[in-house]
């Protein structure tokens, strides 16, 4: 179960033991989508600047006095527990790393895992490129366990699987369940809501479906991952639904206290925010979230969501943002000390 790399002396392929790979497997080869790759760049162009003059045009209106006041407002009990959702937030993103090494068959010691995941996951949130990002430091991390480059590039990748999963399925949920709700806040059709919640369910429930009849492989620029079954999946469903509630709820409780907004039509709200950010590339999805955000919550006073959203940003992104950049340096110096310690013995010895 890994990535399979393509041996350019023979042009045969082959897996990380040196194995050849077998025959007969599907393959769904992503190379023809690569021509187009640059619409999707037009699209997040395209994005970020509509949010941005969206954001702009906000901001002309709002009293930023009025916004500190809103920022500072928050009660000890919101910070509470926006802080305790923020942590349980990143131990459930731990599963996600401990799910694709499942897959992968990789033993790895949990607290590794975790290291991993959580540095990875609020790194890659504040600085954005996901893969890059993400990758580099799980790289780090895992590299000193025996996971080769091509291992960790797969573990990257159905890791964003699990987060993908949990999206689709939390929208899917909330937009059916809470169409009415919505119509009202965002001002759209109960019907246009109900469609956009049957898409994203059927597309999770035809993902799963596709994956549980047989084993399936993707090649990914010249690289093949074997994607989890049906069992694997559904793991990957609920622990993604899980985080997403768990981060919605943190800018959920963080809003002042009299919006009248239910939590399952806030998440609808939330995973569109999220899904806009993605989609702009920028990094946390600065600005596009915003401005999404603040675009739905039209009926709560500006001030107070925009400092909300201030909070989010600290409690959320850059909180665990600088402790993971602590947690890097004192692995790496722990990582050398250990390294001395052994060139020393083996002098003494």
């Amino acid at each position: 179960m890994d990535l399979v790399r393509q041996d350019q002396g023979s042009g045969a392929a082959v897996e990380g033991n040196g194995a050849p790979e077998a025959s007969g497997e599907p393959d769904y080869d992503t190379t023809p989508y690569r021509r187009f790759a640059w619409l999707g760049t037009v699209a997040s162009l395209l994005i970020f600047g509509l949010s941005v003059a969206v954001l702009w045009r906000i901001s002309s209106e709002i009293d930023f006095s009025e916004v500190r006041a809103a920022f500072t407002a928050a009660t000890a009990r919101q910070l509470g527990i926006a802080a305790l959702l923020t942590t349980a937030s990143y131990l459930i993103l731990t599963c996600y790393d401990a799910l694709a090494l499942r897959q992968l068959n990789a033993k790895i010691p949990y607290p590794t895992t975790a290291l991993g995941s959580f540095t990875s996951f609020a790194v890659s949130f504040t600085l954005g490129f996901p893969l890059l990002t993400a990758g580099t430091v799980r790289y780090w991390i895992y590299a000193p366990r025996g996971l080769s480059a091509g291992r960790v590039a797969s573990l990257t990748v159905i890791a964003g699987l699990t987060f993908w999963l949990g999206m689709g399925a939390v929208l899917g949920w909330s937009m059916i369940r809470e169409a009415g709700s919505l119509a009202v806040l965002v001002y759209t059709s109960i019907k246009i809501n109900q469609l956009i919640g049957a898409i994203a369910g059927a597309l999770v429930l035809g993902y799963l479906a596709w994956v549980s009849i047989k084993r399936r492989i993707v090649r990914i620029h010249g690289w093949r991952l074997e994607l989890p079954g049906l069992r694997l999946s559904l793991a990957q469903m609920l622990i993604g639904a899980a985080d997403v509630c768990a981060g919605a709820g943190v800018l959920y409780v963080l809003l002042p206290q009299d919006h009248a907004i239910g939590f399952e039509t806030f998440l609808a709200v939330y995973v569109f925010a999220v899904m806009l950010g993605i989609a702009s590339h920028a990094p946390g999805g600065l600005g596009v979230f915003e401005a999404t955000i603040l675009l739905a919550l039209s009926t709560v006073p500006r001030e107070s969501v925009l400092g909300a959203l201030l909070l989010f940003r600290l409690c959320y992104y850059l909180a665990p943002f600088l402790l993971a950049l602590a947690l890097l340096g004192a692995y790496e110096i722990a990582k050398r000390l250990s390294s001395a310690d052994a060139v020393l013995h083996s002098d003494e010895s």
